[in-house]
């Protein structure tokens, strides 16, 4: 009974969880009484075309994961592994920025990439939202290093290895799962996120594909075009629900070995 009671239950929240996406995919084939595949022909057509979007959309998570892997490795390396003064201090600041609804600062932020010269820049936004993954991503990958036992890094360095040369051969295969979590959190915050490409970037050319998504629902005479809008919902979607499955194994294992060691 109590299994039963189990599969019941999961299967009824991933009922809720699956009818939104059905309904969506069951709308952006509707035409009228008719079924066909003419909203995605218009979503392929509007605009900059929406191989512009898709490019844009892969520099930005192509940059953004990449760069959030380099700095929450080190940084978690550092943290878990060295004494440094302040350490303890610093990790708390960082943890703190979770606390700052990040759309409360984009307007400085584009104020400062107006100063660097990355203003409308797919660069400037890649960098903005590192930032914003760093929190998580530090944290994760301190967790998933110290997870690790330092036996393993020590016969490295007995072995010639040096404190970089121990984290590249023998740690970061350790902490795969840790890696494909903060990966995948990054991957899905840029190429998911409105708000910061709508802020940051005014250049037609260089919108993502959220952005565009949202601005081809407007139709003749202020129309809401629906049916184009859901076949872009079911376009971005399948990217995000084809990586989760394939990485899931390695998803679950980093929470189970990171996150419940802080």
């Amino acid at each position: 009974m109590r299994r039963a009671a189990h599969y019941l239950t999961a299967g009824i929240l991933a009922l809720f969880f699956v009818y939104p996406l059905v309904w969506s995919g069951w709308s952006s084939i509707r035409l009228g009484d008719a079924f066909g595949f003419d909203n995605y022909r218009r979503l392929a057509t509007y605009g900059e075309g929406l191989g512009t979007y898709v490019l844009n959309t892969v520099i930005l998570v192509t940059l953004t994961v990449a760069g959030t892997l380099v700095v929450a490795t080190l940084a978690g390396y550092a943290f878990a592994r060295h004494r440094f003064p302040g350490k303890g201090v610093l990790f708390v600041l960082i943890l703190a920025i979770l606390m700052v609804p990040y759309p409360t600062i984009l307007i400085p932020l584009y104020v400062l990439l107006g100063r660097l010269g990355l203003q409308d820049s797919l660069v400037g936004l890649a960098l903005v939202m590192i930032m914003f993954q760093l929190p998580f991503a530090v944290f994760m990958m301190r967790n998933a290093f110290e997870s690790v036992p330092r036996a393993l890094d020590e016969a490295a360095m007995i072995d010639g290895c040096g404190s970089f040369g121990a984290l590249v051969r023998v740690l970061l295969p350790a902490v795969t799962p840790g890696l494909v979590t903060v990966g995948l959190f990054a991957f899905l915050a840029s190429w998911n996120d409105y708000v910061a490409p709508l802020i940051l970037i005014s250049s037609n050319d260089r919108f993502t594909l959220p952005v565009a998504v949202v601005n081809m629902r407007l139709h003749d005479f202020g129309a809401v075009d629906y049916p184009t809008m859901q076949a872009g919902v079911v376009f971005m979607a399948l990217p995000c629900l084809a990586l989760f499955l394939l990485l899931q194994r390695y998803y679950v294992r980093g929470f189970m070995s990171g996150a419940l060691r802080g």
